[in-house]
């Protein structure tokens, strides 16, 4: 059957700029008429302006209004001349199985339908995310030029009439203009599986699940927060390494995620937490809505920081299948992770790149064979077996290294610190505050920056019957250059160093789909085994009230809690 295509007319949205990946914005914005249309075309139309003979995957972490966008997007791209689009069924895909399928299949690029940690359901966020030929978020140069096609888009592209059934995996052939137009629709889980298989000894893992001889089995719990992973844990934990059923929760995706967010932080991977105290778990994780992030627990519940998991996976990477055959080459990590991986490369003599938040960063360092692993702060870690971060990967790999050293969770953070040192580290979320204020507050800091005048300045405060005196060494605005093309991002946040080694961090995020997050990292450092089980709260609270002090950032936007702490 012959599908015809028309152009409709529309009008610009100027509220179509990209956070820190893809648009987020709320459901009822994405539902106004022609929004969501001009996004994707602007998406296509980024493409040089030739899509002929292309082939784009498509996938979202299955939230409310996903279905109806994807079903645009396959219409879109037809009108488009794409050649051909492969879909996950029901347009269900995780954000690392896009990023292999995109590089599996050798795709132009991939549109992802989410908005990852972020609420979902009719009254909660939307968000779509186009990540470029190599499985990487697109990078900047990239979303500028989608952002600059949005502020004057007057028209799209769109063949109404093209039906096609995304719930079974099939292969359909259409033709558009008298141009074919191919639709395969494939299991979201089975490539990425068979890739992870490729990875990790699952005989390894399934001998830690499984363990007898006087061993007990190692107990575990997996969350997926009602999220896209639900599937993938099925298949992978379930029926691959051959856990009981009771080891997985919260595995069966819904549209709005049970009506909480699906943010795997100590604050909302509730559930999970109270199962591992009850059932006393030794092992624990929990993934974002899209799949791209993994919270890692010990026994009973016992916090695992992201930038220690970072750090663990760099030093105990050959006891990984994938990295004895591959070599670390370097390790990344954005800005305000903790500096725990740093000593890590120092002793091994692996490189290190900084970078600033977003995965988009990563991407030219892998394929430049600069960086094997890197890591965010935001419980992000990977590998450059994709251009994502990775969930599942996240915890494959710990369970490797679980099952190598037979160690538990605990017994392995000690041993790392007791080498390393430990350094402990937290991050205050202060959520939709008001974006004026938010930059009036970082101005300030960077006039700081620029005039030296907190150099030397002392700060005391009486902690646990003792004055703890911190003393300011540096301070500066951390702008990027990309070591493989020149690329400068400036204004990436404001560090403070103390003369200590502690250090204080503060950005502002947009990834939240209202106003603005003022985000304030803090870390400081301990080589005293004797200190390592401290609170890291407790730890942490004198240079807290400093970061309080120095930036005034009560006052500026009128709290006195942050919204989140982890």
């Amino acid at each position: 059957m012959q599908f015809t295509c028309y152009t409709k007319s529309t009008r610009p949205f100027l509220d179509q700029r990209h956070g820190t990946s893809g648009l987020r914005k709320p459901v009822t914005m994405f539902q106004q008429e022609n929004y969501t249309e001009n996004f994707i075309q602007c998406i296509l139309s980024s493409l040089d302006g030739c899509l002929t003979g292309t082939t784009l995957v498509l996938g979202g972490d299955g939230r409310y209004y996903g279905r109806k966008v994807a079903d645009t997007v396959i219409k879109m791209c037809a009108a488009n001349g794409v050649r051909r689009v492969i879909v996950g069924k029901q347009a269900i895909m995780s954000t690392p199985a896009v990023s292999y399928a995109i590089r599996k299949y050798g795709a132009n690029g991939g549109i992802i339908l989410t908005a990852s940690h972020n609420a979902g359901g009719p009254l909660g966020d939307f968000g779509i995310k186009f990540n470029i030929a190599n499985g990487a978020p697109a990078p900047d140069h990239a979303v500028d030029k989608i952002h600059d096609l949005t502020k004057n888009i007057l028209e799209y592209r769109i063949c109404p009439e093209l039906d096609c059934d995304i719930h079974i995996v099939s292969k359909k052939e259409f033709m558009v203009n008298s141009r074919p137009f191919e639709v395969e629709v494939i299991d979201p889980v089975e490539d990425y599986v068979e890739y992870m298989k490729n990875i990790f000894n699952f005989k390894s893992i399934q001998t830690l699940l499984q363990r007898s001889n006087g061993h007990p089995p190692m107990k575990f719990m997996i969350s997926s927060m009602l999220g896209v992973t639900g599937p993938y844990v099925r298949r992978i934990f379930l029926e691959e390494l051959k856990a009981s059923p009771g080891c997985a929760i919260d595995i069966h995706p819904t549209e709005d995620f049970g009506g909480r967010y699906p943010d795997p932080n100590m604050t909302y991977a509730i559930d999970l937490i109270k199962t591992m105290k009850e059932k006393e778990s030794d092992f624990g994780a929990a993934f974002d809505a899209d799949g791209d992030r993994c919270m890692t627990l010990g026994h009973k519940a016992y916090f695992v920081s992201p930038s220690d998991t970072l750090a663990v996976i760099t030093a105990n990477a050959t006891y990984i299948p994938y990295f004895k055959k591959n070599a670390i080459k370097g390790v990344g990590r954005s800005m305000p992770t903790s500096r725990a991986v740093d000593r890590v490369c120092k002793k091994k003599g692996i490189d290190l790149y900084e970078v600033p938040t977003g995965w988009k960063y990563f991407g030219n360092l892998m394929d430049a064979g600069l960086v094997s692993l890197c890591g965010e702060e935001s419980f992000g870690t990977g590998s450059d077996h994709i251009r994502e971060k990775d969930g599942i990967w996240v915890a494959l790999a710990w369970m490797s290294i679980l099952a190598a050293r037979k160690l538990t969770v605990e017994e392995v953070l000690h041993r790392h610190w007791n080498t390393y040192g430990r350094n402990f580290f937290t991050r205050y979320d202060y959520v939709s505050c008001d974006t004026a204020s938010c930059n009036k507050m970082m101005e300030d800091l960077e006039k700081m920056c620029i005039t030296g005048s907190m150099v030397d300045e002392q700060f005391s405060f009486q902690h646990n019957s003792c004055t703890v005196t911190f003393t300011v060494a540096e301070m500066d605005v951390y702008d990027y250059e990309d070591p493989t093309n020149g690329t400068v991002v400036e204004n990436q946040g404001v560090c403070i160093l103390m003369t200590d080694d502690s250090r204080i961090v503060f950005r502002l995020s947009r990834t939240g789909t209202s106003n603005t997050t003022v985000r304030m990292y803090i870390e400081s450092y301990e080589s005293d085994p004797s200190m390592f089980d401290r609170d890291t709260q407790d730890v942490l609270k004198p240079l807290v009230e400093v970061a309080l002090k120095i930036s005034k950032l009560r006052e500026y936007i009128g709290r006195q809690e942050p919204t989140l702490i982890t």
